[in-house]
Order: C-alpha cells, then structure tokens, then sequence
C-alpha cells in the first residue's frame, strides 16, 4: 500500500525539479548570421525591434564607481522624492547601508509618498526583519518575490535578479550592486567589492518603470499607473538608449539574444566585464567568430577572491577555445569583481543585472540598459582600462597548465551549467 504513495511522492519531486530547472520556452540554438556591423543604422533599429521598447534619445547617464558614490547619490534621490519610489533589487543584507536605506524609504513613506519595494524572497534571505517592519509600519508596501508557497512550488528557482531604483518616474537607477556591506567603500581591500552603478534621467527612465511594473503586476496582481508613475518627461540630453528585460515567463532569451547580436556585430572591440562569466557553446563560439575576423576581445572575471569558487572553476572550464582565439582573459586581483559591463566597439555599452551565465540567460529575471552613446562609452572603456590594470592576463598556456585537480572538476561542470 505504501508503493503508490512513495511513487507518487517520487513523481511530484521529479516535475518539481524539471519545471525549476526549465524556462519553459524554446531556447536559441542556432547562431546568428552576422548581415551588419555596429555603425550600420539597421544595428540600433535590429537592437531596439527584437528586444522590445525602440531606442529613444534625450536621455543623460552618470556613471557611479564603487559604494562610495553609488550609495550617496541613490540615499540623495530617495530623499528627495515627492511623489513615488519603486525599487526592486536580488541582494538586500543586514548592515550600516541597509539599515540607512530601510529608513530613508520608511521616512518618505511617513511624509506620503508611495513606497514600493520588491525584494528577492531568497536574496533578502539575509536580511534583519526589523527592516521589514520598519518599512511597512511607516505605510511602504513591501513585497518578497517567489516567497515558497505551495502555489508557486514550479517558480521557486525563477528569482528575480533585477536591479532597480526609481523616482518619481524621472530619475533611475541600476547596474550590478546589491544592498549589503560588500558593496560599500571604494573596492580598497577584499572586504569591499568592486562595482558600477549609473543614474539615468530622461524619457528612457519610463522603460525602466515599465520593467518594474512588469514583476510589481506579477507579484501583486496590481498595476501602478498615471503621471505619478509614468510623467511626461522631456529630453535632457542626447544620449540613446532604452531599457529591456527577460524572465523565465516570458523572453527568457532576450538577454542572450542582445549579447550574440551585440557580438555578432562588433568589428573592432568588445570589451566584457562579468562578475559570473559561464557562456554556453553557442555563445563561445560568437565570441570566437568575433576574435577571428579581427576584433579584440578583453574579458574581466574575478580572481581567487570570489564569493562562489564553484563558479570560477566552472568559467575556467571554458576558456580553452576562447584563449586559443586570441581572446584576452583577465582575473581581477583586489577584490571580488561584481561588475556586468559590456561595450561594443566603443560605441554600445549595456549595463544592468545580467551575468554572463545560463542562470541568467535562462532561469533569473533580468534587466539591461543599453546606451549608443560614443563619449560615454569611451568613459566606460577608459574604467575598463583601469581595471585591466589591477588585473592579470591568463594565457592560453597558463590555463592548460592548470593543476590536475581543477582539469578532474571541469568534468563534472556540464552537469551544473544550466544553474550557474
């Protein structure tokens, strides 16, 4: 009698397991004919018609470099709200900077202002409570996305990795940082990661309110519209941009999609920083299709100092094909390298949430902003310089000399690619 209930048992745990470890959705697998460069017009209009909003101009960005200027500049923006917050973000810890933005969001809710917070149920996971109570006992409304629930048990591997601040529909917010003691200072010692964050104003700004919107109505069932959400902005500069996102739900691929058109295109440089740097075989090969017709390739990752060993050791596994290309491969050595920066022969430079992974290609829900913008991309190049700096290069014969014990682990890699 016993049978039927174990088999059962058995059955309801291997769909569990397959629907968390599948998006649902056919997945790219053929490459991506390479018809037009960068600066060809029908790259931005390609860009901006297959992953979803269309290129807009009039927007301004400001680069934020590490804690030390990422954090003043959003506590600024919180406090000086006046009519809504949004914010959404994977990361939030206990510590200092978590307790001073808990508050200053608790503060704005208390003078009237609408507070909307999402927070990744199993990223928040570290958080002190108090925090919580805080927020919603000043009138923030609060919600932890994907909290376990016997409804959502197929969704409990869909995270939402998104990084976003918004305020009042006008000034946003995101890049890699989460909100949590590692992300503060200035990437001094190992203690203190580093990153880069970007403020953006402009009509692009909408774009990301909209992306907010996209997992605030799937949490909640409830849609945040009008002016106090989606104002009429007017230009505030020429840059162009626009902001687009993906999930297990729904366009699951746009992400991997942006990085092999981006790639596909590029005819000088390409220049990638990835804090988790795991690319599938298709996108390997993008990339040395793109070294063999003459672009130089640089690759930032992380070193020895590293949150996830796992990871590292599973990006190393990858790179015999690419070193053998030409492609420069760098590990950074201060600290734990948290950057996601990608520019594109100094012209296209994609910045968000986005790792460079399966994880987030296929499973996480994620946010980039791109911006076509020369000036700022040769900026954005010119930090990438520095961080070469503070790096070192991994050559091919290096890599194949790598010890016994990390060649025997490589084995065992393809068995976890799809959730690292």
């Amino acid at each position: 009698m016993l049978a039927i209930p174990i088999t059962a048992f058995v059955t309801l745990v291997i769909i569990l397991v397959i629907a968390n470890l599948s998006s649902g959705e056919k997945t790219i697998e053929h490459k991506i004919e390479r018809l037009y460069a960068s600066d060809d017009p029908q790259f931005l209009r390609s860009m901006g018609l297959l992953l979803g909003p269309p290129v807009i101009s009039g927007n301004r960005f400001e680069m934020l470099l590490n804690g030390d200027c990422i954090f003043p500049s959003m506590l600024k923006a919180i406090r000086s709200a006046q009519r809504t917050i949004t914010f959404e973000t994977f990361i939030y810890w206990s510590g200092e900077i978590g307790e001073q933005i808990a508050q200053a969001l608790a503060d704005k809710a208390r003078e009237g202002v609408a507070v909307h917070v999402l927070l990744d149920w199993v990223g928040s996971s570290k958080m002190d409570k108090r925090y919580l109570d805080l927020l919603r006992d000043a009138g923030a409304e609060v919600i932890q996305y994907h909290k376990p629930h016997w409804t959502g048990l197929g969704r409990m591997n869909d995270r939402t990795h998104r990084k976003l601040l918004i305020i009042d529909g006008h000034i946003g917010f995101t890049g890699g940082v989460g909100i949590a003691p590692e992300w503060t200072g200035h990437a001094e010692n190992e203690k203190h990661w580093r990153d880069t964050h970007f403020r953006v104003e402009g009509p692009v700004v909408g774009h990301m309110q909209a992306v907010f919107m996209d997992n605030w109505v799937k949490a909640t069932g409830n849609v945040l519209h009008g002016p106090a959400y989606f104002p009429d902005i007017a230009p505030v500069g020429d840059g162009l941009a626009h902001m687009f996102s993906s999930s297990p739900s729904g366009g699951s691929d746009d992400m991997q999609l942006m990085y092999l058109m981006a790639i596909t295109a590029a005819t000088h440089s390409i220049h990638l920083a990835s804090a988790y740097f795991v690319p599938d075989k298709l996108t390997i090969n993008a990339i040395v299709e793109a070294a063999k017709r003459g672009v130089k390739v640089r690759i930032i990752m992380p070193g020895n100092r590293i949150d996830t060993h796992t990871v590292r050791e599973a990006s190393r596994a990858c790179w015999g094909d690419l070193l053998k290309a030409g492609v420069e491969m760098f590990e950074y050595q201060p600290t734990m390298f948290h950057c996601k920066l990608l520019v594109v022969d100094e012209y296209l430079v994609s910045v968000g949430s986005t790792n460079f992974d399966n994880r987030s290609f296929k499973l996480n829900d994620e946010a980039n902003l791109n911006i076509y913008d020369r000036d700022f991309a040769k900026q954005q190049t010119a930090v990438f310089a520095d961080d070469l700096k503070k790096s070192q290069r991994i050559t091919l014969e290096a890599w194949m000399r790598r010890p016994f014990t990390e060649k025997l682990i490589e084995k065992f890699v393809p068995l976890l690619d799809t959730q690292l």
